[in-house]
């Protein structure tokens, strides 16, 4: 497993790299958010550990940008501790916070568990999975083709089983780029996808919606022979 440190503090960069490799992770490490979508679409890392607060580009630009192309784990790194800075880097698509002073020990049982998670997601012996490269949903040798707004939807769902994600949530987290998209579009987009999981042959729900919530994905159990 290959993670990715983005901190400019070199002391703080040094002691995850020492923790993380003693782990048995392979280590690579920015000292600034300039050039992260490129290192992350060169290496492929397996997860992102990014601090906030970096020069050229912060954290949070730096996150959705990612999350424009790609579902790698990112747990983000920072010195800010009130609500709202946690809110606005979940929003951005982090799927941690941890806050400094941390200890390695903990992120590192972190890092491991949100691998661990994110493993269902390419894991064949689930069954069902989302094809990255062909925007396709896959079930058993099947596949049905997603439309851009449709992949976008359910990636998001898809990278965070058992979330609920309300209309709103949908809107500002998978349609960054796009504008008028109303909460009736979301609902259009889940009954089509829906649609499309039934095609597959899965005949239980893997999208939920939760009354005045919003939707959950709940993957299927794999067919057993």
């Amino acid at each position: 497993m290959n993670i990715l440190i983005v901190e400019d503090e070199r002391q703080i960069a040094e002691y995850l790299y020492k923790y993380l490799t003693k782990s048995g992770f392979e280590v690579s490490t920015l000292n600034s958010g300039e050039h992260v979508v490129e290192t992350v679409k060169s290496q492929h890392p397996d997860l992102i550990i990014l601090d906030l607060m970096l020069p050229v580009k912060d954290g949070v630009s730096c996150c959705k940008e990612l999350r424009l192309f790609s579902d790698v784990p990112v747990i983000m790194l920072t010195a800010k501790v009130s609500d709202i800075d946690r809110i606005i880097g979940l929003e951005a698509g982090a799927d941690d916070y941890v806050c400094k002073p941390f200890n390695a020990k903990e992120l590192v049982l972190r890092v491991k568990s949100i691998l661990k998670r994110a493993g269902f997601k390419s894991s064949k012996s689930e069954g069902f999975r989302l094809n990255k490269q062909t925007q396709e949903l896959e079930f058993n040798g099947s596949s049905q083709k997603l439309t851009r707004l449709e992949y976008a939807l359910i990636r998001l769902l898809f990278n965070k089983p058992g979330r609920i994600f309300s209309r709103q949530e949908i809107i500002n987290l998978a349609y960054v780029e796009e504008r008028d998209i109303t909460e009736r579009a979301v609902d259009s987009h889940v009954k089509n996808i829906r649609k499309k999981i039934r095609n597959l042959g899965i005949d239980t729900v893997v999208i939920e919606c939760v009354y005045s919530a919003g939707y959950q994905l709940i993957p299927p159990e794999p067919d057993i022979e």
